[in-house]
């Protein structure tokens, strides 16, 4: 049953027994605020010109109405114009018979819609790092709560394998590594790759400072750094397919692609596809083309191709440097193209940081004037904020990030080092206690950023994500934990918790059942704004009532059968709940801590 619709069509009948059909009106329904008794209000001042009486009296009115004619309203009380309705404990039970005999409990049927979401999109010139993290973490969890949904989501990658950047990289192993290889310095390919880019960064500005001394202004050096020219002239060679200059591409990007793997593998998220810039960057050509003859581009004298968007209110964007060159809008627009034309998809979900807000503003709208409106209004740019730490931003070209691969390590190692401290894996052999530790470790990361809205710039504390109390993925653990150990040893006692007990719930009881209801509702509601935070705080706000309730009430000891048989029901679907919301986020919960 779906309460919200029982508790609409018993109110639109009881109103319309009192006032007559409603023609059009819409009742205004809410759930009670949690400081007045009820569970859901109606707001009765739509309804005044139909009953002709005061705010008070009409509430009043349909409440009495309700209590002797809805045998599931229990009770009701009014609040200036507001009718707050309380649904009695035998609704509440037979809720809960049906959840918890309801195996796809919060998962919506299929819709038939498409989705694509791209998440991660690493540059193959360094490691992915705490910035990479919060974008795969959202996207990965978005993709997962989307499914839950009903769609069917394709998650994906697009690798920005080229550009200035790449070569950057390329260059200043040429010029710096003699020879080094991941195999030869035990590096991690990326990490390795990732070295010459920061190495790129420290002889350009040594350069730069060269030539300012020499005379230059600041920006007539960059311009004529010797390495910054040496750079655009290998990106040209290796548009041109250079043999040399592709091939040391070739080797370089595969040493990169081993160590994302790895780091992939270990936060525990994947994709259905990974797109390559390489290969979509020249079909964005083929559209500026196109976009040349409908006259929506137009061409400078320094044979650059530009879009006038001061009429839209925004500026001139480039589309293709003199030298013919792509830049990210040219390839963005031929990926664009390939998905649509490809996949039918009825949507298509970008998550990038906040900093790229323009760029996907006019991405939809070059995409609109170019006559594909169809697609565009179809894309949606989940735009997240930053992640910044106690110590501030990160720069990678300073080599000042934090390196995804050793935050990970970090966080596994911590998780060990407390639990043991606090002896959680006292009864644990020495494999189950190090997953544990892993899981432990990647929820705390895991749930610590994705709590946080989205949009919000966030400051990263390991110290504080990873405590066993408050409002942490650790927390969450062991309440499941705690849980599962309560349902061993109902198994270990013979209790039997099959079938309905036929018991009266307390209000604690009805207050577990009541939030657990809620889940369907706010598994949608995270899906409708690509918000995993919204599943975050309600399952931690779940977690936090029962650990309240099973300090207040026994479970296996209580000694009428019934009452225990209905509280073993209840903390297994708690426990359920918890896990199918945790999974959501891609985090683990632990059987046993």
């Amino acid at each position: 049953m779906n309460i919200e619709n029982f508790i609409s069509d018993v109110v639109r009948q009881s109103v319309e027994a009192l006032y007559g059909p409603l023609e059009g009106e819409q009742l205004q329904i809410q759930k009670t605020r949690k400081e007045f008794e009820g569970d859901y209000t109606l707001v009765t001042f739509p309804l005044l010109r139909r009953s002709r009486k005061s705010p008070e009296a009409t509430a009043t009115e349909i409440g009495e109405y309700m209590t002797a004619n809805v045998p599931e309203i229990k009770s009701f009380n009014v609040i200036k114009g507001f009718l707050n309705l309380v649904l009695d404990g035998a609704f509440w039970a037979k809720r809960f018979e049906e959840i918890f005999a309801d195996e796809k409990f919060g998962e919506a049927e299929p819709t038939g819609r498409t989705i694509m979401i791209e998440y991660s999109s690493p540059n193959t010139n360094k490691p992915l790092h705490l910035g990479h993290i919060r974008n795969n973490l959202l996207g990965y969890s978005v993709a997962q709560i989307l499914k839950a949904n009903g769609h069917n989501v394709m998650k994906v990658n697009l690798v920005n394998d080229r550009g200035i950047h790449i070569c950057k990289s390329m260059l200043a192993w040429k010029l710096y590594g003699n020879g080094e290889t991941p195999e030869s310095t035990g590096m991690k390919g990326d990490h390795l790759v990732g070295k010459y880019y920061v190495e790129f960064d420290k002889h350009y500005k040594a350069q730069i400072k060269e030539l300012m001394a020499a005379g230059q202004s600041e920006d007539e050096a960059k311009k004529n750094a010797p390495v910054m020219l040496q750079a655009q002239e290998m990106l040209r060679k290796w548009e041109a397919k250079d043999p040399e200059v592709y091939a040391l591409w070739k080797t370089m990007n595969g040493w990169v692609y081993k160590g994302f793997d790895v780091t992939y593998k270990a936060l525990g998220v994947d994709f259905d596809k990974v797109y390559y810039e390489s290969q979509t960057y020249l079909l964005g050509k083929s559209l500026v083309e196109e976009g040349l003859q409908k006259g929506v581009f137009y061409r400078r004298d320094d044979n650059s191709v530009w879009i006038d968007l001061t009429g839209d209110g925004l500026d001139e964007k480039l589309l293709l440097r003199g030298d013919g060159t792509s830049v990210y809008m040219t390839q963005d627009l031929g990926t664009a193209y390939r998905r649509f034309e490809d996949n039918k998809l009825d949507d298509m979900i970008y998550v990038v940081g906040n900093e790229q807000n323009y760029h996907f503003q006019v991405l939809k709208l070059v995409l609109k004037k170019l006559g594909y409106a169809d697609w565009s209004d179809h894309i949606t740019h989940l735009s997240y904020g930053m992640v910044e730490l106690p110590e501030g931003k990160m720069k990678s070209r300073e080599g000042t990030v934090v390196d995804a691969d050793d935050l990970i390590a970090d966080m596994v190692a911590t998780a060990r080092e407390i639990s043991d401290e606090m002896g959680k894996l006292n009864d644990c052999s020495e494999e189950e206690a190090q997953s544990i530790s892993n899981m432990v470790g990647l929820g705390a990361l895991k749930y610590f950023i994705l709590k946080v809205d989205p949009k919000k710039t966030m400051l990263f504390d390991p110290k504080e994500s990873i405590d066993f109390n408050g409002n942490t993925g650790p927390f969450i653990q062991y309440t499941h934990a705690r849980i599962r150990s309560i349902m061993r040893k109902a198994a270990e006692a013979g209790i039997d918790f099959s079938g309905a007990a036929n018991v009266e719930f307390l209000p604690e009881e009805i207050g577990l059942v009541k939030a657990i209801s809620e889940y369907p509702a706010i598994v949608k509601l995270a899906g409708d704004t690509f918000s995993p935070s919204v599943i975050c705080n309600y399952i931690y706000e779940l977690a936090k009532s029962f650990n309240g309730y099973y300090h207040d009430h026994s479970i296996l000891k209580e000694e009428n059968a019934e009452v225990r048989k209905m509280r073993i029901q209840l903390a297994d679907e708690v426990s359920r709940v918890i896990s199918k919301g945790m999974k959501l986020m891609g985090i683990d919960v632990p059987e046993r801590m």
